[in-house]
C-alpha cells in the first residue's frame, strides 16, 4: 500500500520553474484501490483561500463545498512546469466533463505578470475548460495564500519564478486528501478521483 506523504515533504520534492531538472516522466499504472497521488492519512482541512479571477471574480474553497477540487499553483509566463501541470488538470476536466463535480483552482504565484490580460491569453491558448480558474491578485493579497498552503514563490530573475509546484485533491467535504508533485499527469488524478467517489458511495 502506498504510504502516505506529509505536506511538507511533498513541498520540498517538488522542482521549481525554469528548473533544469524539470522533465516529464512516466508513472506506472496504480494500484486499483490505492491512490497514485501521495495519500494524507488522516485527512486534513484544506486551508483557506478566497481570492479573485481574471475578470474579478471572487472564489473561495468554501463555496466550492460539495465539489472536489484541484488547487494548484502557477504563473503564466513559466517556460516548462506549470504549462504540463495546466495540460494534465484541464485534460482531466475535459475527460470527466460537465457532470464531474470538479473544479480547478490556479492560484498564481507571479503577482506582477499575471495580469488579467496576460491570464485572459493563457487561458485561451491552452483552451482552457470553463472549470478551470486562474485565480490572481497584489502580492498582498497573494502572500496570505502561498503562506497557508506553504508556497514558497521567489523572483529568481525577471520573468522567471521559483515556487512549489504542487497540486492538493480537495473532497467535497473541503478536506485534502492527496498531493502530487510537479509531474501529476491526468491519469493519476483520474483514478484517484474515480478512487474517491468510490469510497463515498
Amino acid at each position: 500500500m502506498r504510504r502516505a506523504l506529509p505536506l511538507l515533504a511533498v513541498v520540498l520534492l517538488v522542482a521549481g520553474c525554469g528548473s533544469s531538472a524539470a522533465k516529464v516522466v512516466e508513472s506506472p499504472p496504480p494500484a486499483k484501490n490505492a491512490f497514485a497521488g501521495g495519500a494524507l492519512t488522516p485527512p486534513r482541512a484544506a486551508p483557506p483561500l478566497s481570492l479573485r479571477d481574471e475578470s474579478g471574480r471572487r472564489f473561495t474553497l468554501t463555496a466550492q463545498r460539495g465539489r472536489y477540487v484541484l488547487v494548484t499553483f502557477i504563473y503564466t509566463h513559466c517556460p516548462d512546469v506549470c504549462p504540463l501541470i495546466t495540460s494534465n488538470l484541464n485534460t482531466v476536466l475535459r475527460t470527466l466533463g460537465p457532470k464531474g463535480n470538479v473544479e480547478v483552482l490556479a492560484v498564481s504565484v507571479d503577482p506582477k505578470g499575471d495580469t488579467p490580460a496576460a491570464v485572459r491569453a493563457y487561458e485561451k491558448s491552452k483552451h482552457l475548460e470553463l472549470t478551470f480558474h486562474y485565480l490572481i491578485g497584489t502580492r498582498a493579497e497573494l502572500r496570505p495564500v502561498w503562506a497557508a498552503w506553504h508556497v514558497l514563490a521567489v523572483d529568481r530573475k525577471p520573468g522567471l519564478v521559483d515556487h512549489a509546484a504542487y497540486t492538493a485533491l480537495i473532497d467535497p467535504a473541503g478536506k485534502q486528501r492527496v498531493l502530487y508533485d510537479s509531474q501529476v499527469n491526468a491519469q493519476q488524478v483520474l483514478h484517484d478521483l474515480r478512487l474517491l467517489k468510490k469510497q463515498r458511495a
